[in-house]
Formats: structure tokens, sequence, C-alpha cells
């Protein structure tokens, strides 16, 4: 790896951030969709600069298990505190949205519910089923947390047929108390060893900018590949306020592309590289480089 293109100093956004506008008759038709049936999208609730784009395209992001968090996270913009109450009618409108808006490709992430004995589980598994149901073409993704490394609570989302299980490791090993207090870097990569050990598809990403150095991403992304991961999103960490850890640096298109290649040959399948990806941009796409799931495609 050579040493990264000169970048404005952290502050000042680059000339190669840029996010397009929410507007458009198809983005209107997804916001309807997800308003009129009371859903949360992380593109919303984690403030995801990419929102007018991805539904412009007809794609959304669904957070389940409601949009309070109860682990706080120094990048994340989703609230922090005590849940309410589980809506058990949620897998259902979940569904419905998916239908209403003819996906093919599907991504569904949560926040994290500590507090519930199986951290979420049953209702990830109803929400998968559900999906399934009335839909039973689509390529569904996953995006999920740890569930504090229980192994029974993993394989009781697995066996409810995910078709791509993402855990996103987000940072490297120095980086992960300040990044994911509540979380483990090694209890991540376990996680994600044993959704592929049980025959998952698996994915996962890290954040740049965030504090890590070139050595330490280069082990991250080979531990990765260790644990059996076949697709992997890097992008650039975007602050989403003062209250949040401080962009350390402005990784360049160029350094991106060069990550892109060093993990294609530690052997993913897919390797979505660059300042705006986020774990679910363009999903869709990264999902086609999988074998087996070659056909996905979105149908608007």
């Amino acid at each position: 790896m050579t040493e990264p293109s000169a970048a404005p100093a952290p502050g000042r956004k680059p000339s190669w951030i840029r996010s397009r506008l929410p507007g458009g008759p198809v983005y209107a038709e997804v916001r309807g969709i997800v308003d009129g049936h009371k859903l949360h999208t992380v593109c919303q609730s984690a403030d995801c600069p990419n929102l007018g784009e991805c539904w412009a395209r007809g794609t959304a992001t669904f957070m389940i298990l409601g949009n309070v968090c109860t682990r706080a996270c120094g990048f994340c913009a989703v609230a922090t505190g005590r849940p309410t109450e589980l809506d058990l009618d949620e897998p259902r409108r979940v569904a419905d949205a998916v239908r209403l808006m003819k996906l093919r490709h599907c991504v569904i992430t949560s926040v994290n519910r500590d507090e519930l004995a199986d951290g979420g589980a049953g209702v990830w598994a109803s929400t998968i089923r559900a999906v399934k149901d009335v839909a039973p073409e689509i390529t569904l993704e996953t995006l999920t947390g740890d569930f504090k490394g229980n192994r029974n609570l993993l394989r009781q989302v697995l066996e409810a047929g995910p078709d791509i299980y993402n855990h996103n490791l987000e940072t490297v090993e120095r980086m992960s108390r300040a990044v994911r207090p509540q979380a483990s870097y090694e209890r991540s990569l376990q996680v994600l060893s044993w959704a592929a050990e049980d025959g998952a598809v698996t994915k996962s990403g890290l954040m740049l900018g965030i504090g890590e150095r070139k050595p330490e991403i280069a082990d991250a992304l080979r531990r990765l590949r260790d644990a059996g991961v076949q697709v992997l999103t890097l992008g650039q960490y975007l602050r989403p306020g003062t209250a949040y850890l401080p962009v350390d640096r402005w990784v360049s298109p160029e350094e991106f592309a060069e990550w892109k290649h060093f993990a294609e040959d530690l052997g993913f399948r897919s390797v979505a590289s660059g300042p705006m990806v986020r774990s679910s941009y363009h999903a869709d796409e990264s999902a086609r480089l999988v074998p087996g799931l070659e056909a996905v495609s979105l149908k608007r």
C-alpha cells in the first residue's frame, strides 16, 4: 500500500464527499410506504448521507426492534436509551412494505436490545420468515448485532433463512473500545466465524478515517477473511455530530481503490470500497458477485 493522497484537514469535507438531496417520485413513494407502515429505517435514524440516492432507487434499509438502542457507540447517531415494549406486529408491516416496494433484494438491520433475554432474535426470525412468505423470490440481507456472543440466538436468526448475514466489525482492534464500548472485537469475529461455519454467506465492514492506521486495516481484513467473510464494505467515517468521535482523516478515493484490490487479493468475493460506501449501499450489486446470488436485481 502506498501512502494516502493528500487530503484536506478534518473539519472540511473534501470534494469527493457528496450526497444527493432527497427528492423525486420514487423517493416520495418509498417515504410514503415507510411512514404509512410506521416503520423505522437506518437511513433516517443514523442520518445516512446516501438516503436521497438510495430512496430514489426504490431501496431502503429497514430497522426493526424499534429505534432506541441499548448501546452507545462512539460513531452512531441512533438514539440510545431504554427501549419501549416490543412491537410484535412489526414483522408483518415490514413484509408488507417489501411487497409494496416490489423489492428483489432487501436489507434489514436493528438496534441492539440487550435488555431482552433473546436479544430480539425471535422478532428477527419472525421478520425474515414474514418477508420470505410474501416475497419468496427475494434475496434477504440481515445486519445484526452480536447477541452478546450467544450462538444459539445467532442460529435462531440463521435458521429463518437470510441469504446474506452481515455483522460489522466497524473498526480495527485498537480502536474497538472507543468505537464500540459495549461490544468486543474478538466476539464480533467469532460471531462471523460461527455464521460461516453454519453455511451462511457472511458480510462485514469497516469505517476508515476514525483513527486507524494502515497496518491495522490490513490486519483487520485478514482476520475477517480468516473468519470466512465473503462480502466486504469499506467507507469513510462521517461524524454525525459534536458528541461523536472526530474524523481523524479523509481517506482518498485512490486509497479506497487500493484497499479494494488488497481485499480482493485476500479472496473476498465482493468488495465495495469508497468514500460514500455504507453497509447496505448498493447491497444488491455486491450480492450479485457472490456465487448463487448472481440473479439479484431491483424490480422497479
